[in-house]
């Protein structure tokens, strides 16, 4: 089965948020929302959120999930803000466990914070299966950007959160804590083991030089002859020294400090202190 698929960008972070529909129904599944933060100010805003519950309750949609590829490290995650509005169960990958471990010690979060994953209401395995409506989702563990990742793939649609980008982009940065490029490799070839017809989703899109629009649709078939990091029958080596040779040179995502704290806890912020005010820490020379 083919689901209805709609995008919303989100321009401030590149994130593509996806809407799956069952085309048969009125059942959908919800992937990577945002819930927008400026960091100057420290303060949130909902707007992307409301964009996608706006379009929910137009097309008397019924949300079964809340989908995270990932813990984010770009972007906050609005799902506990949809799932008050509109319902649904939060999902992420069995891994989350290692993450929460992993930055509970960067941000020293003590022990009242659980590192077992109990602030999702699903953790996923691979070869796990769910419902929407009446289509089937599979789940392919596909890490290597971080230990958490997660592909959905939902009928002829796989939605590959930060794993692959557009053909003309490549893949994803492997330098975050217990990230890997070769383990990235082995998932992304679990991917393009995929039929070529399969329709893929990527997370981001940042218009790779010389496109003019943003992108985030495009097929196995495509990644496979076409994506320039993996494509055309790219070596695991050649692959790892490119991967490692250019995360060096890269910055630490904007965001990264606030969507860490906030992602890790399935998108809650972190309890109020002792004055009733949240605040989010800066650990110094972490990162």
């Amino acid at each position: 089965m083919s689901p209805d698929v709609t995008a919303f960008f989100d321009n401030a972070t590149n994130t593509i948020s996806y809407v799956v529909r069952d085309p048969m129904g009125s059942a959908c599944a919800i992937i990577d929302s945002v819930l927008d933060f400026d960091y100057a100010s420290g303060r949130t805003d909902t707007r992307s959120a409301d964009e996608i519950i706006a379009f929910v309750t137009a097309n008397d949609l019924h949300v079964a999930w809340l989908l995270e590829s990932h813990v984010h490290a770009d972007h906050l995650s609005a799902a506990p803000y949809i799932q008050k509005a509109v319902g649904g169960q939060i999902g992420i990958g069995d891994n989350i466990r290692i993450v929460q471990d992993t930055f509970g010690k960067v941000f020293n979060e003590g022990t009242e914070f659980q590192r077992d994953g109990s602030q999702f209401d699903r953790l996923f395995i691979e070869g796990d299966s769910f419902v929407i409506g009446q289509l089937r989702g599979d789940v392919m563990h596909t890490p290597g950007h971080t230990p958490a990742c997660l592909t959905y793939v939902i009928g002829d649609a796989a939605f590959v959160g930060d794993t692959l980008f557009m053909p003309d982009f490549g893949t994803a940065r492997c330098d975050f804590p217990g990230g890997s490029s070769g383990t990235l490799f082995a998932s992304i070839q679990k991917i393009l083991a995929l039929p070529d017809d399969t329709r893929i989703f990527v997370g981001h899109d940042y218009k790779a030089p010389g496109r003019d629009t943003y992108a985030w649709e495009t097929t196995v078939g495509e990644q496979k002859a076409a994506n320039i990091h993996v494509g055309g029958g790219a070596t695991r080596d050649a692959f790892v020294q490119m991967r490692d040779s250019r995360d060096a040179t890269l910055a630490m995502p904007k965001l990264i400090i606030p969507s860490l704290q906030v992602n890790m806890r399935a998108g809650q912020m972190p309890p109020a202190d002792d004055n009733g005010d949240v605040y989010l820490k800066v650990p110094i020379n972490k990162l």
